[in-house]
């Protein structure tokens, strides 16, 4: 298992596979996410932890950046172009922007009416915003940490074999008090989890406190 980033450790949590998770990340503290199988995608949406009604913008922070993959440097922006949370580390090398979050909606029309009743990352977002008095009105286009979305010559998304391998992990420095929401995603109908979603390990630490001489 991959070791948490340095500092003093706040927390350290295995997500179940299949499960959502959500909590603060302050401003300061950094978020480890390990992928502890390999090939497991992770679905993730950011918020304002005083003030949900700014979040995490995919076309801003695309648009900052000049891609639409992230990776060590990246900037994750709200709505407002306020620097979120920043990768510090990065040992995957590329994560998805523009995939999306299955729902069940998108199993029926993509796989049949017999996936019909599969939990999907929609419902897992839906479920941890359900103490805040959130629903589907504050979710936006999520980050899909691991998962592999190349852009063929046409323009289509390609969703295929993970890059990610057990262990790899990213890092997010939180720049603002931020409320991070997780689904490890259940998909078993196509590669991005290897068709056996597997659990991830969430390590936030923050910086030892500075002694006096």
């Amino acid at each position: 298992m991959s070791g948490a980033p340095a500092g003093r450790i706040v927390s350290d949590e295995v997500v179940a596979a299949r499960a959502p998770w959500s909590g603060v990340v302050r401003a300061g503290q950094t978020l480890r996410i390990i992928d502890l199988g390999g090939n497991q995608a992770v679905d993730c949406i950011l918020y304002r932890a005083d003030d949900p009604s700014e979040r995490y913008s995919a076309p801003d922070t695309i648009a900052e950046q000049g891609s639409i993959f992230l990776t060590t440097g990246s900037r994750l922006l709200s709505g407002e172009g306020a620097v979120m949370m920043v990768i510090t580390d990065d040992t995957c090398g590329r994560h998805d922007t523009i995939g999306g979050a299955c729902s069940q909606e998108s199993n029926t029309l993509r796989y049949g009416h017999h996936t019909k009743h599969q939990h999907a990352c929609v419902e897992n977002f839906l479920t941890a915003h359900a103490p805040r008095e959130m629903g589907k009105r504050d979710m936006v286009s999520n980050i899909n940490w691991f998962m592999n979305v190349p852009v063929e010559e046409d323009g289509t998304l390609g969703i295929v074999d993970g890059i990610s391998a057990p262990g790899l992990y990213v890092d997010l420095r939180a720049e603002m008090d931020t409320l991070v929401v997780i689904s490890n995603c259940p998909q078993i109908n196509n590669p991005c989890n290897g068709f056996d979603p597997t659990p991830v390990r969430l390590v936030v630490t923050e910086p030892e406190p500075v002694t006096g001489a």
